[in-house]
């Protein structure tokens, strides 16, 4: 199979652009749980660790204004 043609390079590299990349440190004990779950939920790890993190976002708003401040004021 040919390589990719300069065309799709560029394209990859503008759709990349959008994105920014986070590197987290875990256990690989930790890394391996995450995967197994992640699998076990139909899930990429990059999907996964995306979705726990908008969900404890909105835990947290929901929270704060429960309380009735802000989510910076909540640490």
């Amino acid at each position: 199979m040919a390589g990719k043609t300069d065309a799709q390079k560029r394209a990859q590299k503008a759709y990349m652009e959008g994105f920014a990349r986070v590197e987290i440190r875990m256990t690989t004990q930790q890394r391996a749980a995450v995967q197994a779950h992640a699998e076990a939920h139909g899930e990429s790890v990059n999907g996964f660790i995306n979705r726990a993190i908008s969900e404890a976002m909105e835990r947290d708003s929901a929270a704060c204004a429960t309380a009735g401040g802000t989510a910076e004021g909540m640490k």
